[in-house]
């Protein structure tokens, strides 16, 4: 059904980027979405700090903010799903347009602004969700709020129940200084309140939860140290390397490279593949890294897993590909993976 599906791509590229976004979450919403037929393969099970994946391959935050299709997506034959990001309130984010496609790049800049339905609406998407698959929730803080650590805590507090795991995102460049919360001090002070927070509710009936970090691909040097350092003092269980970048990189061809904003998709490939492989060097096992930005190929995902990556995650990718992406991803990536003489996911870690 992934190819009927495939189809609409070209019809969905003359709309404007976002409004072909909204068409296509609608249309999953109403279980107009493809289904994947594949077998499951032993080779790409997966533990990501205690998640039971069936394969390793995700999607990244920012395709549902609403937590409106996680099933939908999930049945499309992705291993794990990230809903948001969400905040307290509802936030209509920056002035549109605020989403470009970047066609000759193979690439998309946006500068949504945590635009969401807020934490209800959210909650109620993930309470409507069909039983089965691991669906994560992105939190952040509104931009106006006078306390964002407060926003973050909120968060989980009123997820906790319904979400297979959290990620606390520091790293959007679209929310004026919250990638000041990636600095050392503030870092210290988020993840300690986070930390505190997270041992009463994991006392509860719910039990514990693993949580994330999202970082982002522009940090500065010696960040990489102290970001993994606070993480392990206060118990996050992995790092999301990365967020979009606000670089641009040499050679971009499109019209739209002068936009503002952050630039997903493959000119993020090579920087965030560098950043994960010191991420992995830096942490030393002690943290699980899932690798995001530029995926779009087996080879690709591959090469993040080989770089440290216990997982992956993707999204721009499949604005240009469509749902057929993932079966290819899942195929391409078990017989790389069988080439190389591994009998799983994890034996690829970290080899490259």
């Amino acid at each position: 059904m992934s190819g009927l599906y495939d189809l609409a791509m070209p019809a969905l590229r003359l709309l404007d980027a976002e409004a072909a976004h909204e068409l296509t979450l609608a249309a999953l919403k109403a279980g107009l979405g493809p289904r994947a037929v594949w077998d499951a393969d032993s080779v790409l099970r997966t533990d990501l700090v205690g998640l039971q994946l069936p394969n390793p391959i995700g999607l990244a935050a920012g395709f549902d903010k609403d937590a409106v299709a996680p099933g939908a997506m999930l049945r499309m034959g992705l291993g794990f799903v990230e809903c948001g990001t969400t905040t307290p309130r509802a936030q209509v984010g920056n002035p549109r347009p605020r989403l470009f496609r970047l066609i000759e790049d193979r690439a998309v800049i946006n500068r949504m602004g945590f635009n969401n339905r807020g934490h209800e609406v959210f909650a109620a998407g993930l309470a409507a969700r069909p039983a089965g698959g691991v669906v994560g929730a992105n939190v952040g803080a509104n931009k106006d709020s006078t306390d964002r650590t407060a926003d973050y805590v909120v968060g989980l507090k009123r997820l906790w129940p319904l979400a297979d795991y959290f990620t606390l995102n520091v790293s959007s460049p679209n929310t004026p200084g919250l990638r000041d919360l990636q600095a050392k001090g503030a870092l210290e002070a988020l993840l300690g309140t986070v930390a505190e927070a997270r041992a009463g509710l994991s006392a509860g009936p719910a039990g514990n939860r693993p949580i994330f970090l999202k970082v982002a691909p522009d940090l500065e040097s010696g960040e990489v140290g102290d970001i993994v350092e606070v993480a392990v003092a206060f118990g996050i269980d992995a790092l999301i390397v990365s967020n979009t970048t606000i670089a641009r990189p040499a050679g971009l061809a499109s019209r739209h490279r002068g936009e503002t904003g952050g630039l997903s998709g493959a000119p993020l490939f090579e920087p965030s593949t560098r950043l994960l492989a010191e991420f992995h060097a830096a942490a030393a096992g002690r943290l699980a890294l899932i690798g995001v930005g530029g995926v779009a190929s087996p080879e690709e995902a591959y090469a993040k897993i080989r770089a440290g990556a216990g997982a992956v995650q993707l999204y721009s990718a499949l604005a240009y590909q469509g749902a057929g992406l993932v079966t290819r991803l899942i195929s391409g990536l078990a017989s790389l993976i069988r080439a190389d003489g591994f009998s799983n996911v994890a034996e690829a870690v970290g080899t490259a």
